[in-house]
């Protein structure tokens, strides 16, 4: 195992934290929006005034980079068939749980791949088999 290994494993845990608390965090809002929207859509609440506006917009844009990071680097680590799952989860649920969440299983992949690799150092050759029958 490589030597960033334990690093790698310490990030995986602040990132799957950071799902956890977006995941709370947004949806503890979300459902005292629903139990009283105060005459808003969801979507008018976001664009209500400039500041809420900017800040939807800022989110948008980040969400759509996120998305798009996790679409590219789930081909590049070849969870294609999964990550789209994220992708529309972003939207549902909130990009404040998808994208730590995948950061974190990427951090256990690439822990993972650092742990199958060849830990000798660079220039080493192999032992030799001895030839003597």
């Amino acid at each position: 195992m490589s030597v960033a290994a334990p690093g790698r494993l310490a990030l995986a845990v602040v990132w799957f934290a950071l799902s956890a608390a977006g995941l709370v965090g947004t949806w503890a809002f979300n459902i005292a929006f629903f139990a009283d929207p105060g005459g808003l859509s969801y979507l008018g609440g976001w664009f209500a005034n400039a500041a809420s506006s900017s800040a939807a917009v800022d989110v948008i844009v980040v969400a759509l980079a996120a998305c798009v990071f996790m679409v590219a680097e789930g081909a590049r680590l070849g969870w294609i068939r999964w990550v789209w799952v994220l992708v529309p989860l972003s939207f549902a649920i909130a990009i404040a749980f998808t994208f730590p969440l995948f950061l974190g299983l990427r951090e256990l992949a690439l822990r993972r791949r650092a742990g199958t690799r060849d830990t000798r150092p660079a220039g080493a050759t192999p032992a030799r088999r001895s030839s003597a029958a």
